[in-house]
């Protein structure tokens, strides 16, 4: 087990503490994060190092106080630009540009941004299937399960074991909320 990723899921783990995921039940946001280094590991056989610590903290700029030279510093050049390109820019105020610049960027990122973008859709659909926000109806489900298609479609050709388990996850979402 390498020391520095533990270091990150620590990381990780504080600066997400007091944040919550949409569900019914107020997960832990951290379970978020770990789970797609999960899928990264164990479903799509990625082991690169600087991949599953980026997937860690993809949501740390993002979402909470974590400055992009407070990752520099800790874990590196590599993981921190990992993280930036998955970042979404929240100085836009405009949530629907902000997914649309998602969609037109994906295809530019490097090929472990795409890793990471590609099980984070992956954890929000199987998310969206098991425990969704629980303010949302079928209309607002199915829209993210079209969203994140074309998010994806930017990102295709990067994996095809997890390509498959999103594309399966697209089929059952479509039906379930068709």
């Amino acid at each position: 087990m390498n020391p520095e990723f533990i270091k990150v899921i620590a990381f990780a783990a504080e600066k997400h503490k007091t944040q919550r995921r949409k569900d019914a039940d107020s997960s832990p946001y951290i379970n978020h994060p770990i789970a797609l280094a999960n899928v990264l590991a164990n479903e799509g056989g990625i082991l690169a190092h600087d991949v599953l610590c980026a997937a860690v903290l993809h949501d740390t700029i993002e979402d909470t106080q974590t400055t992009a030279e407070e990752l520099r510093g800790l874990f590196g050049d590599k993981i921190t630009s990992i993280v930036l390109e998955v970042t979404d820019d929240k100085s836009i105020k405009d949530k629907a540009v902000r997914k649309q610049l998602q969609v037109e960027h994906a295809p530019h990122v490097s090929h472990e941004a795409k890793l990471v973008k590609l099980a984070d859709k992956i954890c929000n659909l199987r998310d969206i299937l098991a425990s969704p926000p629980a303010n949302w109806d079928s209309e607002r489900k199915l829209e993210y399960f079209k969203w994140a298609e074309r998010v994806v479609a930017g990102v295709r050709g990067t994996n095809s074991g997890l390509e498959k388990i999103f594309d399966a996850l697209l089929v059952e979402g479509n039906k379930r909320f068709s």
